[in-house]
């Protein structure tokens, strides 16, 4: 099997009423893509990274009542989960894929990880084009170019704050043709990733 891009309809799963009924639509029309993207992309993480990592697939297991507004996967260097790991995401709301190289909150050390990255706050805008976007928060779609957003502020309330997260990648919106086109989807992903493992790097250092 190939992957051949997300749908219009695959978009829409996120405006399906009902916990079951859009947790059964992600499961068929979503995870299989996630499946195959996730395995392209991790054999080429590994590599590029020099560890061996490892695919995760949101499984929203938490959730009781209402259904999740967005879905990913995750790329770690820890077999058993990634959530207290730097972690390399693709993912969908129901208007734009996104890939996030991702610090969230469970992740232990985070003010650690924060200091290293204000120290090395000009190396960060040096090798991450300017287009790229940064959120705080997972959860939310809203995020703000690297160029536009203060980053000084921005790691200092990823430090300080114990629910900020920094998650920085891009967005790519749901009617623009790479996102339907599979090579060129996961050409993208792979770009990404690469131009975001010396930030990733850095938190090991």
């Amino acid at each position: 099997m190939q992957f051949d891009g997300f749908t219009e309809n695959d978009f829409q799963t996120f405006h399906i009423d009902g916990l079951d009924e859009r947790m059964a639509a992600i499961q068929s029309r979503i995870q299989p893509k996630f499946k195959m993207i996730g395995e392209a992309l991790t054999s080429d993480l590994s590599s590029m990274i020099g560890t061996e990592m490892f695919l995760h697939i949101a499984k929203h297991a938490r959730r009781t009542v209402n259904p999740p507004q967005d879905t990913w996967l995750a790329i770690a260097n820890n077999k058993r989960g990634y959530k207290k790991h730097p972690h390399f995401q693709v993912g969908l709301f129901d208007d734009h894929a996104f890939l996030w190289l991702a610090y969230i909150y469970e992740l232990p050390g985070k003010s650690e990880i924060a200091e290293k990255f204000l120290n090395h706050m000009a190396e960060i805008q040096e090798k991450v084009p300017g287009d790229f976007v940064i959120s705080m928060d997972h959860m939310k779609k809203d995020a703000v170019t690297l160029k536009e957003i203060d980053l000084k502020k921005t790691l200092e309330r990823f430090r300080d704050v114990k629910k900020a997260e920094f998650l920085i990648g891009r967005h790519i919106a749901a009617d623009d043709p790479i996102v339907q086109d599979g090579d060129k989807f996961i050409s993208l992903a792979r770009d990404t990733f690469e131009t975001l493992i010396p930030i990733y790097k850095l938190g090991y250092a």
